[in-house]
């Protein structure tokens, strides 16, 4: 008899990030590789989050579409399979919007405003009025992205485990309200702490579009080169013939992150003995991220405006169906649904 075949259940996971233009290094080392190495091991969804991009810019959202384009564009290019995972747009999954409201129901104010970004972005972005629900309430609308999929993990680095530990609050709070045949509904995800290796910008702050100091995966080499060359150094490296100290320095950080330990040990010994100058130590900087960055620009070039637009329908679609199972339970759990219906 021929030995019947066992299906793998894997573990879910869910993340996503915000369209606000073509993304950055940073968004690679902080997520995307570790979403392409998770694609192996989980049963991944990955989303782009464009009703979270009008919390601070609902002013303008001319360049949302556009921007939603770039990122699944750079999704693809990272290595992000559609064969392997959901890729999709949280707008079509008008479901997480459902959730959202059922979950605001229950969710005491006071747990919205103690969320740390929440104060941390207010102080930040003072250019923009933040003093809207939206903004408000996107803690609890990120609760309701990640929980409309009843996920077992959420891969994260160390400064969104509190966005994750408020989804699993709000979780065991609709689990205490409503249960579905004895069972909770909701399950509560854990944190997935994922790799997040220091990566300053070009002025030495750390890597972000709002400081304008960004490499971006789509920079031509010529790009990559002369924003290295205006980088920040060592503060003490004032003259040529100072020594300097790669670990007090932006472009030293740069270097344990993308070069090899071969031209690390130059990098040490050059500095430290001022045996190289920075203009130098910044050449080989450049060439290490040319090298990390030209594969993920021919996958890049691999696609057209139509099959992204085509991956994303085809995502949403997915994501919408597995979505519609956890809406029907919690309907079914609060009693908003007839018996005829069920």
């Amino acid at each position: 008899m021929a030995e019947q075949e066992t299906k793998v259940i894997r573990s879910r996971v869910l993340s996503g990030m915000r369209p606000t233009g073509k993304l950055h290094l940073g968004n690679y080392m902080g997520a995307l590789a570790n979403w392409v190495k998770l694609q192996d091991e989980y049963e991944c969804y990955f989303f782009i989050a464009d009703w979270h991009a009008l919390t601070t810019d609902y002013g303008d959202t001319s360049k949302v579409a556009e921007n939603t384009i770039d990122v699944l564009l750079d999704y693809l290019a990272a290595g992000l399979d559609p064969e392997r995972s959901v890729l999709f747009l949280q707008s079509r999954v008008l479901q997480h919007a459902e959730l959202y409201l059922l979950l605001g129901m229950i969710t005491p104010l006071g747990w919205l405003e103690r969320v740390p970004t929440y104060k941390e972005q207010q102080e930040n972005l003072t250019g923009k009025d933040l003093s809207n629900y939206g903004f408000l309430g996107y803690p609890l609308l990120m609760a309701s992205d990640i929980l409309i999929y009843q996920p077992q993990f959420v891969p994260v680095g160390n400064d969104q485990t509190a966005h994750v530990e408020l989804t699993r609050e709000v979780a065991r709070r609709f689990n205490q309200f409503y249960m579905l045949d004895g069972r909770e509904v909701l399950p509560e995800p854990k944190v997935l702490l994922t790799p997040s290796p220091k990566l300053p910008g070009t002025d030495g702050r750390k890597m972000s579009k709002s400081y304008g100091n960004t490499i971006l995966m789509t920079d031509a080499e010529p790009v990559v080169r002369q924003k290295l060359k205006t980088m920040v150094t060592d503060p003490a490296r004032i003259r040529r013939t100072d020594k300097g100290d790669p670990d007090k320095c932006p472009v030293g950080d740069l270097h344990k992150v993308f070069s090899s330990g071969e031209t690390l040990a130059k990098v040490y010994e050059g500095c430290t003995t001022a045996g190289i100058g920075c203009i130098e130590c910044k050449s080989w900087a450049a060439d290490a991220l040319v090298q990390i960055l030209t594969p993920i620009q021919e996958r890049r070039a691999g696609f057209t405006q139509a099959q992204a637009e085509e991956i994303l329908a085809d995502g949403s679609r997915r994501a919408r169906a597995r979505a519609e199972q956890t809406m029907d339970e919690v309907r079914s759990a609060m009693k908003l649904t007839l018996s005829s219906e069920r």
